[in-house]
């Protein structure tokens, strides 16, 4: 599996697991990033932080180190 660190730049992929313990896991699911939800990925900076993606609708910016807990698949 990969995590959305390693995702490129258009792709649409479905949220399998969520890594992370407490405050962190649970800031991840209040932004709506939940196991089985779509993500679309929207853009990535230069160095790779932040990571831009559309999330239920609406655009999420997220820092590497958050990305790197969410693991995804290909639809």
């Amino acid at each position: 599996m990969k995590t959305l660190k390693e995702a490129k730049v258009g792709e649409t992929l479905r949220v399998v697991k969520l890594h992370g313990e407490g405050a962190v896991k649970r800031r991840i699911m209040d932004m709506g990033i939940t196991r089985g939800v779509q993500v679309h990925i929207r853009k990535v900076a230069p160095l790779g932080d932040p990571v831009e993606i559309t999330v239920r609708g609406y655009e999420l910016s997220l820092r590497k180190a958050d990305a790197e807990m969410i693991e995804v698949e290909n639809i």
